[in-house]
């Protein structure tokens, strides 16, 4: 999913985390504020596959060019050690999370912020 968010969200993700994103300006009609679309500008291989549920592509799958990819993934859990420096990131191989850290999803709820769920990997 691609996080549509407004300035004032985006402004806390380029204060805390420059290097992580980029924005996109986008129009919604019937809203005068300014929205952007949200990049997160790495992708990181770091999910622990024995702390998670898992399921990867099987070749009784019939889809031979997608054989050992997730084919779900459930209760997350990544390893930090692999992260780096990185405030906000999608996982490799399974882009359907937006990662933030700590820090990020503290200065989101002093805002207020909406639409969102924060689930501990």
């Amino acid at each position: 999913m691609t996080p549509v968010v407004h300035v004032k969200v985006a402004e806390v993700f380029q204060e805390l985390a420059p290097h992580d994103v980029q924005f996109l300006p986008v129009h919604i009609k019937g809203h005068p504020d300014q929205y952007l679309i949200l990049v997160a500008t790495k992708r990181i291989r770091c999910i622990d596959d024995a702390a998670s549920k898992v399921q990867h592509w099987r070749p009784e799958d019939g889809l031979p060019e997608k054989v050992g990819q997730y084919y779900a993934v459930d209760d997350m859990r990544i390893d930090v050690s692999k992260t780096g420096d990185a405030k906000v990131f999608r996982t490799e191989g399974w882009d359907i999370a937006l990662i933030v850290s700590e820090d990020i999803k503290r200065a989101l709820e002093r805002i207020g912020v909406t639409g969102v769920k924060f689930t501990p990997v």
